[in-house]
């Protein structure tokens, strides 16, 4: 098959979140899986800054927007991690030449409806222009939500278009592309199409649910997620269009990168370790406590890698902090957020100095290092669509306490009586979003962690799960064939 992806970011060019991550990887997966492989993305001026090996083509693109024509242009590169990954770049330095990708710290850019209009329809007319045959175009979120509006109506009478099948895929719900009612004559697409089922949303334009509408497969990236969203909780308002569109509905698990995150290869860790040899896992404790500056105890070691938000359940844990920090542990906290998060937890540490570590901030090596010297970790998120540190933490044995929600509820297995005398067991787990549920939890793994037979048993049973993108990309290539027919 040959399968172009889609996507407003894209490791290593430019990067904001997960979504970067994701389409920067399974790409490389869908090429072992034998697909030919394409990727479009807008010409930042982080692309430009970084020097990657891009040259201009030979091709301007003129592109309506409203009353307006603006024009761009078109480079070409390969993946630096591929020698068969064409990368297309949209160039349009009014739109582009940023030092953000999406907005300021004052509030997303005022023209950001104009900015992902003009490149959806550009990936259009690339392919159009270069007669490149494609079979399936994966989008990706609000940003290119457009594209399968597009194809299904301002170019459904091109004949080398028409056959192209579109598959949506949404990170997260809570992400829409909502503009002004007046920014629908800058798509360029019919007035009849805004009304309430194509792309109407309570007075607004909205590009995902325009997206969810006409693509032929829509993905998220978990199936408890893909469930989730079609009810009032979390649909996020589009809980009838998704129930509605459920036919074409699908969650895929987002995959790990093990050649980066697992104990046996890391870089960043002191010492390397596997499900048959934990002894380095000690070590690594041994070394975590003594870069955060704790003191090196008995007691086990709580870590916590997050965005410092509502969603991640920073809440819950400010709660419960005092009462947490009776019990024997240490806790070591990585992330930023909302600054009124920053403020509370700070106030926490001065606190409890010899048993809290935190760090407010961005730090690749650090997260490693937490991964491999904790033996808990804390996700108790309100939602979650997938999340890809409870699977790292299953990786390096370091056990996820988390709440069922999303991702989280697809991954990992409650540590109950029954789970543990099966083997199935993976963690530990909170269905309500409660603080006193969130410490219940946490106790259930303080007190297993006291049987060391039975920690090491659920450690290695966590250590033996296989989350990677093979599996993930062999569900992404079914579905592919699928929607081709």
């Amino acid at each position: 098959m040959k399968i172009a992806e889609a996507s407003s970011e894209i490791v290593p060019y430019a990067k904001t979140g997960g979504l970067a991550d994701v389409v920067g990887t399974l790409p490389l997966y869908l090429e072992k899986a034998k697909q030919e492989v394409s990727m479009f993305i807008p010409l930042y001026k982080s692309v430009i800054t970084s020097g990657f090996d891009i040259k201009l083509m030979d091709v301007t693109l003129d592109i309506p927007i409203g009353d307006a024509v603006h024009t761009g242009y078109l480079w070409k590169g390969v993946h630096p991690d591929s020698k068969d990954i064409t990368v297309y770049f949209i160039q349009h330095d009014e739109y582009y030449h940023r030092d953000a990708l999406y907005g300021t710290e004052s509030g997303d850019y005022p023209d950001n409806s104009e900015r992902f209009i003009f490149f959806s329809r550009a990936v259009i007319e690339v392919i159009k222009r270069l007669e490149l045959s494609i079979d399936v175009l994966h989008c990706h979120d609000w940003q290119t939500a457009l594209i399968p509006v597009y194809l299904k109506t301002l170019y459904s009478h091109d004949k080398n278009l028409s056959s192209i099948k579109t598959v949506l895929t949404i990170h997260n719900l809570a992400y829409q592309g909502l503009f002004w009612r007046e920014d629908m004559k800058l798509t360029g697409l019919d007035r009849t199409l805004f009304n309430w089922k194509p792309l109407e949303h309570w007075g607004k334009i909205n590009f995902l649910k325009g997206g969810i509408v006409f693509a032929d497969i829509v993905t998220t990236v978990s199936k408890k997620y893909a469930e989730e969203i079609r009810t009032a909780e979390f649909g996020c308002g589009l809980e009838i269009i998704l129930k509605e569109h459920e036919h074409k509905l699908y969650g895929i698990i987002n995959g790990v990168d093990y050649s980066e995150w697992s104990p046996e290869n890391d870089k960043f860790i002191s010492h390397k370790y596997n499900i048959e040899n934990l002894r380095g896992k000690a070590m690594c404790k041994k070394r975590l406590r003594k870069v955060l500056s704790l003191p090196q105890a008995k007691a086990p070691m709580l870590g916590m890698i997050s965005r410092l938000t509502e969603q991640k359940g920073v809440d819950l844990l400010i709660v419960i902090m005092d009462d947490l920090m009776k019990r024997d542990l240490q806790l070591a906290i990585l992330g930023i957020g909302d600054e009124k998060y920053h403020q509370m937890l700070r106030e926490i540490a001065l606190k409890y100095k010899r048993k809290l570590s935190l760090n407010i901030m961005f730090d690749n090596q650090l997260a490693h290092q937490i991964e491999a010297g904790a033996d808990i970790f804390l996700m108790p998120s309100k939602y979650e669509p997938c999340g890809l540190s409870q699977m790292y933490s299953l990786r390096y044995g370091t056990i996820p306490v988390v709440r069922e929600t999303g991702g989280l509820a697809d991954t990992i297995i409650d540590a109950n009586d029954l789970n543990l005398k099966n083997g199935t067991a993976t963690g530990f787990t909170l269905k309500g979003y409660f603080a006193t549920e969130f410490l219940f939890a946490i106790d259930r793994a303080l007190e297993l962690y006291k049987s060391k037979t039975k920690w090491n048993a659920l450690r290695r049973n966590a250590m033996k799960q296989d989350w990677s993108w093979k599996r993930s990309t062999r569900e992404y290539v079914e579905l592919f064939k699928s929607v081709l027919g």
